[in-house]
């Protein structure tokens, strides 16, 4: 037996019964457990048990990449688009420190005095960082994703993803994140 719409054999008996009539002649609702189409199908002797789906237990502190926790100079700025013609710019730029970094991601620290709170506050907030490593330099466009900032006149404290990075930067990222896990 296998489901009329992906050819799976992997059924189940499915949830809902039909008339007791079609149960008598054999007949039972069926569910593939693939594409999740539910049908009739003949089954006469009840062959087809009725199991639940089963589920990966996931574990919450699961990330896509590994992070690390460091403490490299950044100049952060925000970057301006025109609607109108979408050119690009960038403000100009604060000093500020990349305090965990990953190959998705970074949090950054700094104190905003060239960047506009308001700006900051808006969700998805692009900004242009410019990270020193040791030995080299790379620079990415970010996607803010958390922001908080530790007192009326303190810090900013910034999660964010990376959204473009050239391939060179992001070859030099990698060779530093490796010589991160190994250490």
């Amino acid at each position: 037996m296998w489901c009329p719409r992906c050819k799976s054999t992997r059924l189940q008996r499915g949830y809902n019964d039909p008339v007791i009539v079609l149960q008598v002649a054999g007949f039972r609702e069926l569910l593939c457990n693939n594409c999740g189409l539910e049908f009739k199908g003949f089954d006469p002797f009840r062959k087809l048990p009725r199991t639940p789906a089963r589920h990966k237990e996931t574990n919450g502190k699961q990330r896509r990449f590994p992070r690390y926790k460091v403490h490299l100079p950044a100049l952060i700025s925000l970057v301006e688009r025109n609607p109108l013609t979408w050119d690009v710019s960038y403000s100009k730029g604060s000093r500020g420190h990349c305090e965990v970094i990953s190959q998705g991601g970074m949090a950054l620290s700094f104190v905003g005095t060239h960047l506009p709170e308001d700006e900051l506050m808006r969700p998805g907030c692009g900004l242009f960082v410019t990270v020193n490593l040791p030995g080299s330099v790379i620079a990415a466009v970010l996607s803010m994703v958390t922001c908080d900032r530790l007192g009326p006149m303190g810090k900013w404290l910034v999660g964010a993803k990376i959204t473009q990075m050239s391939d060179v930067d992001a070859d030099r990222l990698a060779c530093y994140l490796a010589k991160q896990a190994t250490a």
